[in-house]
C-alpha cells in the first residue's frame, strides 16, 4: 500500500482505490486536527456517553477495565432481545449499533464513537434516541438523568491526556 502512494505508483493487485482515497482523507483530517486534540476529543465523547448511559441505569461492560475511547460496550438489559432491539432502533430512529460475537454475543452492544461522529451533538442525540427506544421497548431508564450527565460531561473542566510522541 505504501508503494501505491509513492512516486512508483506500484500495485501488484487490483485494489479498491476508493478505500485508499478514504484512508488518505481520514488520515489527512486526523493530522489536520492534531493527534492529541483528536485523542482528547474521543476520550471526552467516550466519557460523556458512558456517563449518560450509566445515569440512565445501564451498565458499561467492564467499565474502567479494557475500555477503548472509540467503542463503548454496554450490557444488554435482561429480558430484552438485543438483536430485535437493534433492528427496531435502526428502523424507527435511523441509529445503528453493533452486537457482539463469541462469548459476548447477546450480552453486550458495541456503540462506536469514532472520527466525525465523535461530537457533542451526535452523542446527545444518540442518548436521547437510544433512551426513547429503550423506553418504548419496556425497559425502565432515566432518560433525563442520562441527558443531564452527557451535558455535565461537556461543562466540567477539560479532560487531559498524556502528550503522545508521534
Amino acid at each position: 500500500m505504501q508503494d501505491y502512494w509513492s512516486p512508483r505508483r506500484l500495485n501488484h493487485h487490483t485494489e479498491a482505490t476508493v478505500a485508499d482515497y478514504a484512508l488518505h482523507e481520514g488520515l489527512r483530517l486526523a493530522l489536520q486536527e492534531g493527534l492529541n486534540s483528536r485523542f482528547s476529543r474521543h476520550l471526552k465523547i467516550h466519557r460523556a456517553l458512558n456517563d449518560g448511559l450509566t445515569a440512565m441505569g445501564l451498565s458499561i461492560y467492564h467499565a474502567g477495565d479494557h475500555e477503548m475511547p472509540m467503542v463503548t460496550c454496554v450490557q444488554i438489559p435482561e429480558d430484552l432481545d438485543g438483536d430485535a432491539f437493534r433492528a427496531k432502533l435502526l428502523r424507527n430512529f435511523g441509529v445503528e449499533i453493533s452486537s457482539s460475537f463469541g462469548s459476548l454475543q447477546g450480552k453486550i452492544w458495541r456503540i462506536g464513537t469514532m472520527g466525525y461522529s465523535a461530537q457533542k451533538g451526535f452523542i446527545t442525540n444518540f442518548v436521547a434516541l437510544f433512551g426513547a427506544a429503550l423506553l418504548q421497548s419496556g425497559i425502565s431508564v432515566d432518560l433525563k438523568a442520562g441527558l443531564d450527565a452527557v451535558e455535565a460531561a461537556f461543562t466540567t473542566p477539560k479532560q487531559t491526556l498524556k502528550t503522545l510522541e508521534v
